[in-house]
Parts: structure tokens; sequence; C-alpha cells
């Protein structure tokens, strides 16, 4: 009996001896880097992309509507009558067969119907390009214009610096001046849209220059006739 009681007391230390926590370091290690890997998983670090997919979604929020800008910039003055002062200034958000991909933009400057923004996602970011257009459809001579962003900017605001097809554009077709141009576009949807082109004071440009226009998009306008060169 004795004996009987002494083999089951030892069977029951055993199976306690093996329910019991380990401690091998090495065990221990593996069991924190299992339990650490789900929280480095959250903290991942978002793509530099991804500000570019959510400036491109913020503008598509407006597709099919148009609204109404001002000018709160425009240095230096020019001496000449300028083409944006006194003219209704109207973007509509069209072109949105594929949004996540592009964009279309038309800019009205009264009855000019012949900018419209072209806004393209690219591998690194987004393109900017304008298209300019006769009143019967066909190019201008600077048209498809424009830059790549070099950075990954804000679903608020993305830069375009002047990429060299445009440079060499502008050289032949004596617009030196805008061959250090960047454009910019900031976006608060519901809010405003601005459209802006600046250049720094160099040779070229001695007093540099600074154009902005904003949109009120709390208020959509009547829509605009269709861009010149428009098949829709």
């Amino acid at each position: 009996m004795n004996i009987f009681r002494l083999s089951a007391l030892s069977a029951a230390l055993l199976a306690l001896a093996a329910c019991a926590p380990s401690s091998d370091p090495a065990a221990t290690a593996g069991d924190a880097s299992t339990a650490a890997a789900p929280a480095e998983a959250i903290d991942a670090p978002v793509p530099d992309a991804a500000p570019a997919d959510a400036f491109l979604a913020a503008l598509a929020t407006h597709c099919g509507q148009a609204f109404a800008g001002r000018i709160v910039a425009n240095e230096p003055a020019s001496p000449t009558p300028d083409a944006f002062e006194g003219k209704a200034l109207v973007m509509h958000v069209r072109g949105c067969d594929d949004p996540a991909n592009q964009l279309l933009v038309p800019f009205h400057v009264g009855d000019d119907h012949s900018r419209t923004w072209v806004l393209t996602r690219t591998d690194t970011g987004l393109r900017l390009k304008h298209d300019h257009r006769h009143e019967d459809g066909s190019p201008d001579e600077q048209t498809m214009y424009g830059g790549d962003t070099a950075t990954a900017g804000t679903a608020v605001r993305q830069e375009f610096p002047v990429d060299q097809e445009s440079i060499e554009l502008f050289g032949r077709t004596g617009a030196n001046v805008s061959t250090t141009n960047t454009w910019a576009m900031e976006i608060e949807p519901g809010q405003r849209f601005l459209y802006e082109l600046s250049r720094p004071e160099d040779d070229v440009n001695p007093q540099g220059r600074l154009f902005q226009v904003e949109f009120d998009l709390t208020t959509p306008v009547a829509l605009p006739p269709a861009p010149w060169g428009s098949t829709d």
C-alpha cells in the first residue's frame, strides 16, 4: 500500500513539473519576439506614395462639380493687360472615369475654354500637365507642359517642378521665363482648392513670379461649356 502511495505521489510531482513555466532563456526570448511581431506590423511606416492617392481622392470627391475662383496673388504686376484679371474664373472637375489614376480639370477664363489641368498618378507620385487647345480643338504651340512631383507632398498640397520636356518646349517657343516654373495645387474638400505658379528670383526673372487662384468649394456653380478639344 505504501509503495502504491509513493508511486502516485511521484506521478503527481512529475505532472506539476511539466506544467511549470520554462526557465530556458531561448524559449522566453522566442515567446517575446512572437508577441512583439503584431505591434511591429502595426507601427510599420506608411509608404511615401500615400499622399498622392489621398490628394487625388480628395479632389475626386468633387467630380462633376464646378466652382468659381478669384486671384489671391499675382506678382509682379504686369505692365500689359493681364489675361486673368477681371474675368470669371471657373474650375470644373471632370474626366473622372478612373479617378484613382487620372483626373481632368478644365480651367475656364471668361469665354476662353482652352485650358485643362491633367493630373495623372505615376509610380512615384503625381504628374501635372497643362493641355492647351485652340477653339477648333487643335493643340496650342505650348501644350502638355508641366512636371512630376519630386517629393511625397501631403494629402493637402502637391508641388510639380518643371520637367525637362517642358524646359525644352519653352526654349523652342521663346518662353525662357518659364524654364524654372514650379506649379502647386492644394485641396481641402468642401472648403477650398488652390492653383499656384511660382518662379524664383534669378537673372531671367529678377522679380520672381507668384500667381495663385483660389476656388470656393463650399458653393458649386453652373457647369461651364466643355473645354475646347473635348470629345464629350
